[in-house]
């Protein structure tokens, strides 16, 4: 039988059915003496304590085996636990209805649940599995029931479940699990992220096929084309033996890259580089041979905590990664909180659009004390190797001098203080407001580099919310409103002899990239694992080809027309 859901994360896996059934938490409503609530919430305070403490282990795991951006995952978790809103309302229930811990976490989820469904949102309904997996965790702890272990399975199987919770893909061993299928999900959700950066082909969205699936039934999981077949034929067993083995034999081709440089056959070199969270991201770009650090996200030193980080700490991830990468460069974004990524410590105000609110430099230029400490740690850093900085979320020409004022107030201070920096460290800023992209030319006479920022860009250009499904059709990397942008940031960039990088996603799209090649883009940064295949492309593709390609598309006006006719061109070349 063969069956199509989404691909989540690309490959192919061969093996038997291994299914993860849904423990059965069992709540009972019982009534609970009024001399004894305090009692209870003491005990539903209990789970909470040693569910954090759980959660705790299982990020540090995760950010030691998978990473930094998958480790923040289970930050969300803690969050949770520690949300008033949340606990607050199981202990109000506790107290007015004295009922069990049980009964009021389970009726205070279903509440959050029901109304997360009824959010006409991908992202927000695929975040319910986040409180449902928090949920699950509290319940087990009360009822005395031990979780399932994935880190148990000793043979290589694909994982079947209804739904995979971070916490589950946190437990798996790669070398056992060697695909994952799920009934629900999609390519935002948390397993499918997780199962990316872990490089296990995975297939999710296939409704109720788990509950058709027989523990060791054969399996087939096809994650590039969001197949999955079920006690194939021999014949179809042998083509994807063969298509796994041409696909690791392509990867194995890819590791030869490394240290080649990203030049085309007419000689013109770009610079292909990562976008990182820390350190431990910064690892895996070394690995694929990125050419320095396009973007340092520093918001996730500031996440998954109660305070803002020291001085200190944030001078020491500045410092190690600039150490990682000697003479190469290292763009370090200032701090990008707002709009989806808020700080629990924070006190920031509810607004109806936050991605267009009090954001990036908006929040920096108000909250200088924030700013200052890490413009500090950003300068001492610099002293170690080849630092960039770089201000978000810039609008007008007025933020930019209110930043580099901050700026130049910092670098006062150190030399009063006798401490070491880079004097002339570059500065730049992102372009992902289309006023500055219309503006580029006056910008340029007062930045050192640009960075365009397409994700923010895109939906800015557009009007239309990049989590939001159903005006997804939107979001258009092809339009060609946003490839003439693309053009003028270039154009008057260069004119003003000033480089141009991409750091959205935008820039590790290989369809994209013959466009943006032909457009002039210096520098592409992109997540560690895009450097290889974008390497690979660039060294078979002339920046003359590349040109016309560039040419070709900005007379179309149709986005997948664009598209359409760079894959095309493409195949004829490669």
């Amino acid at each position: 039988m063969e069956y199509t859901g989404i691909s989540a994360a690309s490959g192919y896996a061969l093996g038997i059915a291994f299914l993860l059934q849904d423990q059965q938490l069992e709540v009972v409503k019982s009534e609970v003496p009024k001399d004894h609530l305090d009692s209870e919430i003491l005990r539903f305070e209990e789970a909470l304590g040693k569910s954090a403490q759980q959660l705790e282990a299982i990020k540090e795991r995760t950010r030691q085996t998978m990473g930094a951006d998958e480790a923040e995952i289970f930050a969300a978790h803690i969050m949770v636990l520690e949300d008033p809103e949340y606990s607050g309302a199981i202990k109000d229930l506790i107290r007015t209805e004295a009922r069990n811990a049980e009964w009021a976490i389970q009726e205070v989820t279903d509440r959050f649940l029901k109304l997360f469904a009824d959010m006409d949102n991908e992202y927000i309904r695929e975040r319910a599995a986040d409180l449902k997996d928090v949920s699950n965790r509290l319940l087990r702890y009360l009822l005395g029931i031990k979780s399932q272990s994935l880190s148990e399975i000793t043979e290589k199987v694909i994982l079947f479940s209804h739904d995979l919770t971070p916490s589950d893909t946190a437990q798996l061993d790669k070398d056992k699990v060697v695909g994952i299928v799920t009934n629900i999900g999609g390519r935002t959700s948390h397993s499918a992220i997780m199962a990316r950066s872990m490089e296990i082909p995975a297939v999710v969205g296939l409704q109720d096929l788990v509950e058709k699936m027989k523990a060791g039934d054969f399996v087939i999981v096809d994650g590039s084309e969001g197949k999955v077949f079920v006690n194939p034929s021999e014949d179809l067993i042998q083509r994807y033996k063969e298509k796994q083995t041409g696909y690791e034999a392509q990867r194995q081709e890819l590791k030869k890259l490394v240290s080649q440089p990203s030049m085309t056959p007419d000689k013109h070199q770009v610079e292909l580089v990562a976008n990182i969270g820390n350190p431990q991201d910064a690892l895996v770009a070394v690995k694929n041979g990125a050419e320095g650090i396009g973007l340092y996200r520093t918001e996730f030193l500031y996440m998954g905590r109660q305070e803002l980080p020291s001085e200190e700490e944030q001078f020491e991830a500045y410092k190690a990664v600039t150490v990682m990468f000697g003479k190469h460069p290292v763009v370090i974004r200032s701090l990008d909180i707002g709009g989806d990524k808020a700080l629990p410590y924070l006190d920031m105000p509810k607004e109806m659009n936050p991605f267009l609110g009090y954001r990036a430099i908006r929040l920096c230029l108000d909250r200088t004390d924030i700013f200052r400490t890490q413009l500090r740690a950003i300068l001492r850093a610099s002293a170690y190797g080849n630092i960039k900085l770089m201000y978000p979320m810039i609008a007008t020409l007025e933020e930019l001098r209110g930043a580099n004022k901050v700026l130049e107030a910092v670098k006062q201070e150190l030399l009063a203080e006798k401490i070491p920096f880079n004097k002339n460290m570059e500065v730049g800023i992102m372009v992902e407001i289309p006023a500055v992209a219309v503006m580029a030319d006056r910008f340029a006479k007062e930045v050192d580099f640009f960075s365009i920022g397409t994700n923010d860009l895109i939906q800015y250009t557009m009007a239309a919310d990049r989590m939001n499904e159903t005006v997804s059709y939107l979001y258009q990397p092809f339009n060609l409103a946003l490839l003439r942008l693309i053009r003028g940031v270039i154009e008057a960039a260069h004119k003003a002899g000033k480089r141009v990088a991409m750091c959205g996603e935008m820039a590790g799209d290989l369809t994209a990239l013959p466009i943006l090649l032909g457009l002039g883009l210096d520098e592409f940064s992109m997540s560690a694992s895009s450097v290889l295949p974008a390497r690979a492309l660039v060294r078979k593709l002339p920046s003359a080809k590349a040109q016309t390609v560039a040419k070709a598309v900005l007379e179309m006006d149709n986005p997948l027309e664009i598209e359409r006719f760079v894959k095309q061109e493409m195949q004829r070349l490669i």
